[in-house]
């Protein structure tokens, strides 16, 4: 990003070309990471591991190497598209509060154009995320695409979009990003036209990448809980189906495999899977419970928050912190670091 005046006089295809190389080197570096904060977030399988070694090592054992980059697809083919409308908005959100391009800006302004920044990248992060997130958390091979379909055979196109108001929040942390850079930069002395030294850039990424992430982690912890569930819930059948059958008694068959009936025991279960129906005169029974499940704890972000909150602690929001963290310097720093190599190459 650089300092001063560089802030709003970036060439757009610059700006696109070298924001897209960054992030698919910073996705890259510290993808293994970001698989090992999902698993901690996740509740059904957070206590599967210790700590982030344990949670590394272990996912190599049962998973292979590649299961640290399960879920890369989804980011790494929206990496360009995401990157371009980052840095794009940004720019836009800091013209809108400055004069002219030559009107250094304040930390405060960098803030505001980075929560801009962030709120419109949701438009691609929720999607994107939704996908990594199933992915990551699912022990089974499976693909983006497949995924993907899934979500859409489940809840229509707007099931990609679930989760984007928390999503669009956390995603403000871009404030806290873009304004720790500039403010760490800023520290270091620079002589008049000249971009700061390589090792201020690097330390300015580590920083921004920490800063960035302690501001909004609790919500990202919320943001996995919700979307890695579905976003409708399994509905019981009425405990009794009554039709009359006398003429198709011999040929009426009922399986599980087609209809999601909820048995009220084990035994009750194995008989409806039996494909044998309970025949009693001119009616079939089917012998269901009469409650429905119950509904789902991490459906909306005020919901996930409380129920978060209830069962596990205030604890539970910054489960994930410590990979995160350790994640967050070395992927700034190339990420910013290669940002800026690119600029000034193609300029």
């Amino acid at each position: 990003m650089g300092s001063g005046d560089e802030q709003v006089a970036l060439n757009p295809t610059v700006d696109f070309i070298a924001g897209t190389m960054a992030g698919i080197t910073g996705l890259i570096v510290g993808f293994p990471f970001d698989t090992v904060k999902v698993r901690f977030q996740s509740p059904e399988i957070s206590g599967k591991y210790k700590s982030t070694f344990n949670a590394i090592t272990t996912i190599v054992r049962e998973e292979k190497f590649v299961g640290l980059f399960k879920g890369i697809t989804s980011p790494l083919a929206t990496v360009a598209l995401m990157n371009g409308l980052v840095f794009a908005s940004y720019r836009f959100f800091m013209k809108l509060q400055l004069p002219d391009t030559n009107t250094i800006p304040t930390i405060t302004q960098i803030a505001l154009a980075g929560i801009g920044s962030g709120i419109v990248s949701s438009i691609v992060t929720t999607p994107t995320e939704l996908i990594k997130i199933r992915q990551q958390a699912t022990l089974t091979r499976t693909t983006a695409r497949q995924m993907a379909f899934d979500i859409m055979r489940e809840s229509g196109l707007k099931g990609l979009y679930r989760g984007i108001t928390v999503t669009a929040l956390r995603d403000c942390g871009y404030g806290a990003y873009f304004a720790a850079y500039e403010a760490t930069l800023r520290g270091f002395p620079t002589v008049q036209g000249h971009a700061p030294p390589w090792y201020a850039m690097l330390i300015a990424g580590g920083v921004a990448g920490m800063a960035g992430w302690a501001a909004t982690f609790p919500l990202d912890v919320v943001k996995t809980r919700v979307q890695g569930t579905p976003a409708i819930p399994r509905v019981s059948l009425p405990q009794t189906v009554a039709h009359k059958a006398s003429s198709l008694a011999s040929s009426v068959t009922l399986s599980t495999t087609s209809l999601p009936i909820f048995a009220e025991s084990p035994a009750a279960a194995a008989a409806t899977t039996a494909s044998t129906p309970l025949l009693s005169g001119n009616h079939v029974k089917i012998h269901t419970s009469t409650s429905n499940p119950p509904p789902n704890p991490y459906r909306t972000m005020t919901s996930t928050i409380i129920h978060s909150y209830q069962t596990e602690g205030i604890r539970v929001f910054f489960r994930g912190l410590a990979p995160t963290l350790i994640r967050a310097v070395p992927v700034n720093m190339v990420t910013f670091a290669t940002f800026e190599m690119v600029v000034r190459t193609l300029q």
